[in-house]
C-alpha cells in the first residue's frame, strides 16, 4: 500500500515532528492493531465504549510504526510532548481518528480508481455481496467484506485490503441507526449500490419500516452522478423512500411469477428471471445455476447479475457461480440420514419467512417429515409479539410437521399460540434443550431448519446433533 506521505498532509497539514525526525515518502500499510508487525505502518487508535487505542501508541512507534494519528484531547500536553519527542515519528492530531480513518480508506479507493460496489438491505445482505462476489470473479481477484466488517470500522478495513491487483470492491454496509450507511457510502464512494429490501430488522430501534427504508436509501448518498443503484422491484415504500434522496439510475430486477402481484404504480424491472427446475433463465438471455436454494436466493441473484452487467461482466460468466457462505448461512448439513439446513447466525421476520418457504418446497427425497426450530428475534420493537406470530402462523399455515420453540416469555407464547394446531409443537429455553427434543423427533429422511436472532446462539444444537446422528466411521 504506498500511501504518500504528501497526500496525509493534505488531509490534516503538517504532522508533529520532533528535530531531525525524516518523514517516510509512503506507508506501506494502515493499521488500527497495535499487534503483529506494524513496519513501515500508519497507526490509527480508535477509540470505543471499553477501549482506547492510544494506550498503545509508545508500543506500536517503538515496535516500527512509521507514524500514528492522535485524536485531539486523548493525550494530555506534557504526554503528547513525550510521544513526539521520542517516538521518532510524525504524528497528525485530528479530531476524530474513525472519521481520519475512514478518510484514510476513500484516499486509497479514489488511488486505486478500481469499480467499487455497496450492498445493503434488510435480509440477505451477505449472501448477495458473496453472490456479486461470485458474479465478478472474472474480472480479476475482487476483495470483499467477510464476517461482521459491514459498520464504521469494517467498511473501511474492507476498502483498504485492496491492492493494485484487485479487480473489485465488494462492500457489505450494515446500520444500526439513521446516519451510519450515510457514513459508510461517503467513505467507500461506490460506483454500483445495492439494496436487497427493506424489512423489520431493526423496527425496535428506528420505530417504522419508513425510517428503515430511509435509512437504506441513505446508500445513495455516496453515489456519484454517473451512479447506479440495483433493487428489486415492485416495493412502493422502497420506491417512494428513493425519491427523496436519488435522482440517477436505477436498474430493478424481478422474478417473473411475482410481476402479477406487483402494485400497478410501481417502475417496471430492467432484468427478469424465470425459475424453473434445473436454474434461473434470464428473459433474452441464458439459463443460470442456482447456487442457492429458495426464492428469495433466486432474487439475490438476479441483483448480482444486473450488477455484474452494469460493470462489463458477459453473461455467459455467470451460468455457474460458485458460492461460499460464512458459517450460519444457507448451510445444508447431512447428519446420517437426517438434513439441516443451518440458518442460525441471524433471523429477521422476512428471512424466517423465506427459510420456512424453503424448508416446506425442498422436502426430502426420502418424503420425510419438515420440523422448524424458531429462536427468538431480537430488536423488533413494540411490533415483537406481532411478528412472533406471524412466522410462526406461517408454519402452521404451510403444513409443517413440526415447530420447536426455543424462546421464553410473551414472544414463546405469542408463537406458540399462533402455530395451535401443529402435529407437533413444543417450547424450551435453550439450544441444547433443543437439541434433547430434536433426538426424540427425528427419523431417517427428516429434515430440520434452525433460525434464531444471533443472541439465541441457536447454533449450539448443531454439535450435539451431529454427534447423536452422525454415524462413526
Amino acid at each position: 500500500m504506498p500511501l504518500p506521505f504528501e497526500s496525509l498532509r493534505q488531509l490534516w497539514g503538517d504532522p508533529l515532528m520532533a528535530p531531525g525526525t525524516t518523514a517516510p515518502d509512503t506507508f506501506a500499510q494502515v493499521s488500527t492493531d497495535s499487534r503483529g508487525d506494524l513496519a513501515g505502518a500508519l497507526f490509527v487508535p480508535l477509540v470505543g465504549e471499553r477501549f482506547d487505542g492510544h494506550r498503545f501508541l509508545a508500543e506500536t512507534l517503538a515496535t516500527g510504526a512509521a507514524a500514528a494519528l492522535v485524536q485531539r484531547g486523548r493525550l494530555e500536553g506534557d504526554v503528547l510532548a513525550e510521544l513526539v519527542a521520542n517516538g521518532g515519528a510524525p504524528i497528525w492530531l485530528v479530531e476524530d481518528t474513525l472519521v481520519a480513518y475512514q478518510q484514510l480508506a476513500l484516499l486509497w479507493r479514489r488511488r486505486l480508481g478500481l469499480p467499487v460496489v455497496a450492498v445493503t438491505g434488510s435480509a440477505g445482505k451477505t449472501t448477495t455481496r458473496e453472490l456479486i462476489k461470485a458474479a465478478l470473479g472474472s474480472l480479476g481477484p475482487v476483495v470483499a467484506s467477510s464476517g461482521n466488517e459491514n459498520n464504521d470500522v469494517g467498511a473501511p478495513l474492507t476498502l483498504l485490503k485492496a491492492n493494485e491487483t484487485t479487480a473489485a470492491l465488494v462492500v457489505e454496509m450494515g446500520m444500526r441507526g439513521l446516519g451510519e450507511i450515510d457514513r459508510l457510502t461517503r467513505c467507500a464512494a461506490p460506483d454500483v449500490a445495492v439494496i436487497t429490501n427493506i424489512g423489520t430488522a431493526h423496527i425496535g430501534r428506528l420505530g417504522s419500516r419508513e425510517a428503515i427504508g430511509q435509512a437504506k436509501c441513505e446508500i445513495t448518498a455516496g453515489l456519484g452522478p454517473e451512479g447506479v443503484l440495483v433493487i428489486p422491484a415492485g416495493d412502493p415504500l422502497l420506491e417512494c423512500s428513493l425519491a427523496r434522496v436519488w435522482g440517477g439510475r436505477v436498474v430493478r430486477v424481478a422474478l417473473e411469477d411475482e410481476l402479477a402481484g406487483f402494485p400497478a404504480a410501481t417502475p417496471a424491472p430492467d432484468l427478469v428471471g424465470r425459475l424453473e427446475a434445473d436454474g434461473l433463465s434470464l428473459a433474452g438471455g441464458p439459463s443460470l445455476r442456482l447456487p442457492l436454494e429458495g426464492r428469495h436466493n433466486a432474487r439475490n441473484q438476479l441483483l448480482a447479475v444486473a450488477v455484474a452487467q452494469e460493470l462489463g461482466v458477459p453473461a455467459t460468466a455467470l451460468v455457474d457461480l460458485a458460492v461460499e457462505l460464512p458459517g450460519g448461512r444457507s448451510r445444508r448439513w447431512s447428519l446420517g440420514e437426517v438434513e439441516l439446513l443451518d440458518e442460525t447466525y441471524n433471523a429477521s421476520p422476512e428471512a424466517v419467512l423465506a427459510a420456512l418457504d424453503l424448508l416446506a418446497a425442498t422436502g426430502s427425497e426420502a418424503g420425510g417429515r419438515r420440523y422448524a426450530v424458531l429462536g427468538t428475534m431480537l430488536e423488533l420493537g413494540e411490533r415483537s409479539l406481532e411478528l412472533h406470530r406471524q412466522v410462526a402462523a406461517r408454519a402452521r399455515e404451510l403444513g409443517l410437521d413440526g415447530l420447536l420453540i426455543v424462546a421464553t416469555g410473551t414472544e414463546a407464547q405469542a408463537m406458540e399460540s399462533a402455530a395451535a394446531g401443529l402435529p407437533r409443537l413444543q417450547r424450551v429455553a435453550s439450544p441444547e434443550a433443543a437439541a434433547d427434543v430434536l433426538l426424540e423427533w427425528l427419523q431417517p429422511g427428516d429434515r430440520v431448519l434452525l433460525k434464531a436472532s444471533r443472541g439465541v446462539a441457536l447454533e449450539r444444537a448443531i454439535p450435539l446433533l451431529e454427534a447423536a446422528l452422525t454415524p462413526p466411521h
